[in-house]
């Protein structure tokens, strides 16, 4: 609105776009990013076809590229390779136009013109995986524990079984391990086959397969179904330690409970919650979770909201309040209106915003999926190399180097090094939603760890955005009242902070307020409007045209904003009536954020339209420097400076901070921002807390080392394999373990960033 204030250049005064107001109640933040989020997409999807009901929820990512879109729950995956199956297997459909595997949420969404379900679940089928409908209401079947470790069991037994035959009669043991081999063998050649008919030549299933079976061949018997047992072994750790690392995820999806109590007549009857729809009154048991978003109708009551915001502190909420999917009804039973559609509440945004995550991947994490795809047939032809070579060339046995050419083979599985990233990230991303920050992706997540100045807005991010009048100083022959009137005549229904402060003195010293006709905001300047036939300008003081205040007014002016005060000049009919001041204060967290990040060795900047001295009354409470008196352009041009020897993150919450953002290396926003500010950022701090910056930061740092750890394990556990197994030094065994052993480790080395202390 003013020049001298943040929040110039869109001015939050525009009436007729209702426009948002900057509020600090952490309980708030989760709900209005989600929504901010939602609309935003929203408004692109709604206009396409979808071919089911339960497929509106998945529109939000990937880009949609069909008229239709279609979407399942996948069952069966154990690392990001599994999801490079099935989607090189549907890819594979002449229809599909984009499939796509969202690995955190296990979902598969499919595009095509026309109806290719059946075509689909066929071709999942056939790469050994299984798909159910993703409609919220139907649930993965739990298999029985006997089910899911029968043939670990089996294979187990018929080893010792085999074991002890050996050591009565070896041909009678020897035949016990072909056989137990062959039977072990059986699953795994049948997965191997589907997922070469599908496109998948490469796989681990494969590389076993060609393993165990030329072990039978160059008779090393035992081996061969160690390496099966070995092998079974590896990927149910592998399924378990996946397991634990979607756990963050799948901790936010369980928050929605499947019924509700549904109000209806005066009666009471529990419903599925996909039955419900806005409108509907539901009541919510002490104790109970929120199914939807809803309005409060009782006259108050407190609910707890860390599942969103990460604060543990309950949030009172009075009656016609809303209140987000997810959140916990305290104290007392209460009835609440529905607001959000099926698959559209708080809890399902914040889902979405995570599976489309997984779109905008980390570099590194590109280059490792590039770099795997090419490794595996290059272990394969240096598998082939090693077998054909010192036979043909140097007449060494055969026998000895089939045997050490497949153990080579087994190193050549890319499982380790392919999960060695996205699993972190996973891990990361759930952490970070768990402590109420939403971070848009891998490729936001890395850069976040390489911040060396920050660059804060000041109203509404820095201070409380919340100021109040502390002056009102009238020209000559006009009175405090009537400068109040003519200054709230066109401020009336504005939501601007500085706004709100000057009809709250207004109304607490009962001035009549009239409101002015043809308001409008002038970018930069102020706003303007029309009363009485006269025009009524709020400007900032130097804004306004010269000679028009005197030397006298030019000193009150320097002595208030000396003093970090916001001043506002008020124009009637081209005359000068008087000043207003008002003052912001500093959010109770900003020193301690800004301490944390020095800890940290990160520079803070304040870019700020306000004038340098109030500026400089904020700057020097905090201890950093600052840029005053900026328009929105001087503010990119700001950080673009600043890009140029440090990166960058820009923090803010208006609209005027969005080009800036964009601008910088990474732009996060505030929960109480904007919505083109939320849109526009990279990561959202849904609790509002500024402190949650040097958390994300070193939540990013702690990512970082966590990748170059699975890194160095998965290529340093085969680097070292590979070497002693051509020497000889190690069998086939040990192989296997080089491969699932190094997943297990990078999968649950992951697992430690949920766990991460960020203070």
């Amino acid at each position: 609105m003013y020049s001298n204030s943040n929040k110039n250049s869109a001015h939050q005064h525009n009436h007729q776009h209702g426009s948002c107001c900057a509020t600090t109640a952490c309980s708030d933040q989760a709900k209005k990013v989600s929504e901010h989020l939602h609309n935003h997409e929203h408004g692109k999807a709604c206009s396409h076809k979808h071919s089911h009901s339960h497929d509106t929820q998945e529109t939000q990512a990937p880009e949609l590229l069909a008229s239709q879109r279609f979407s399942w729950v996948v069952n069966g995956m154990d690392c990001p390779s599994c999801a490079r199956k099935i989607e090189t297997a549907v890819s594979k459909i002449p229809e599909v136009k984009q499939a796509k595997v969202l690995f955190a949420t296990e979902k598969l969404v499919v595009d095509a013109d026309t109806d290719i379900r059946s075509a689909v679940i066929q071709a999942v089928n056939q790469a050994g995986f299984a798909l159910r409908n993703s409609d919220s209401s139907q649930k993965a079947a739990k298999s029985s524990r006997w089910k899911e470790f029968a043939p670990i069991i089996t294979l187990s037994l018929m080893m010792l079984i085999s074991w002890g035959i050996s050591h009565i009669n070896p041909s009678f043991g020897r035949i016990a391990f072909i056989i137990t081999t062959v039977i072990g063998l059986v699953p795994i050649v049948t997965k191997a086959w589907q997922l070469i008919r599908s496109g998948t030549p490469f796989a681990i299933e494969t590389l076993m397969s060609v393993a165990a079976i030329g072990a039978l061949f160059i008779d090393a018997t035992a081996e061969a179904a160690m390496v099966l047992l070995l092998f079974m072994l590896g990927e149910m750790l592998e399924a378990y330690a996946a397991g634990r690392a979607r756990r963050g995820v799948s901790a936010l999806m369980a928050l929605v409970p499947e019924e509700a109590l549904l109000v209806k007549n005066g009666e009471k009857r529990t419903v599925p919650v996909s039955d419900l729809r806005p409108g509907d009154i539901i009541e919510i048991a002490p104790g109970g979770r929120l199914p939807t978003d809803a309005e409060l109708l009782n006259s108050f009551a407190s609910f707890d909201e860390s599942a969103l915001t990460g604060e543990s502190v309950p949030v009172e909420r009075m009656q016609g309040e809303k209140v987000p999917a997810g959140c916990l009804s305290v104290d007392r039973a209460v009835q609440m209106k529905v607001l959000s559609e099926q698959g559209n509440n708080a809890i399902d945004r914040i889902l979405q915003l995570i599976e489309e995550a997984e779109e905008r991947r980390a570099p590194i994490e590109r280059f490792i999926d590039r770099f795997s795809r090419i490794y595996t047939p290059l272990i394969m032809l240096f598998s082939a190399l090693v077998i054909i070579i010192p036979p043909t060339v140097f007449s060494q046995p055969w026998e000895t180097w089939i045997y050490r050419g497949l153990t080579l083979l087994l190193i050549g599985c890319p499982c380790a090094l392919v999960i060695s990233t996205p699993a972190a990230i996973t891990s990361a991303l759930a952490a970070a939603t768990r402590r109420g920050a939403l971070i848009k992706g891998g490729a936001a997540l890395e850069q976040l760890g390489l911040i060396t100045t920050i660059a804060f807005d000041k109203t509404g991010t820095l201070t409380a955005g919340k100021p109040q009048v502390t002056d009102v100083q009238p020209a000559e022959n006009i009175s405090e009242s009537q400068l109040l009137t003519l200054a709230s005549a066109v401020e009336s229904g504005s939501h601007h902070p500085l706004a709100k402060a000057i009809l709250q003195y207004a109304e607490s010293k009962k001035v009549n307020i009239t409101e002015a006709e043809q308001r409008k905001a002038l970018a930069g300047v102020g706003v303007e409007g029309q009363l009485d036939g006269k025009r009524i300008l709020v400007s900032a003081p130097g804004k306004l045209p010269a000679n028009t205040l005197s030397e006298h007014w030019k000193h009150k002016i320097v002595q208030l904003e000396d003093g970090g005060k916001t001043v506002v000049a008020v124009m009637h009919d081209e005359q000068f009536t008087g000043l207003i001041a008002m003052q912001d204060t500093l959010r109770q967290d900003a020193i301690d954020a800004i301490r944390l990040l020095k800890d940290q060795g990160i520079k803070s900047v304040m870019l700020t339209g306000d004038n340098p001295r109030a500026a400089t009354a904020i700057a020097g409470q905090l201890g950093i420097d600052f840029r005053a008196g900026l328009m929105p352009e001087d503010k990119v041009k700001a950080v673009i400076a600043l890009n140029k020897d440090h990166n960058t993150m820009m923090v803010g919450d208006g609209i005027n901070d969005a080009p800036a953002m964009k601008a910088s290396s990474i732009g996060v926003a505030m929960g109480s921002g904007t919505d083109v500010a939320l849109e526009t950022a990279d990561a959202a701090l849904t609790h509002n807390r500024l402190t949650g910056l040097s958390e994300i930061i070193t939540l990013s740092r702690a990512t970082h080392n966590n990748i170059r750890q699975n890194i160095a394990i998965a290529l340093g556990l085969k680097g070292i394999f590979l070497i002693t197994s051509l020497l000889g030094i190690t069998g086939l065994w040990m192989a296997v373990l080089a491969d699932s052993g190094a997943t297990a480790l990078v999968t649950a080395n992951a697992v430690r960033l949920l766990r991460i202390k960020l203070k």
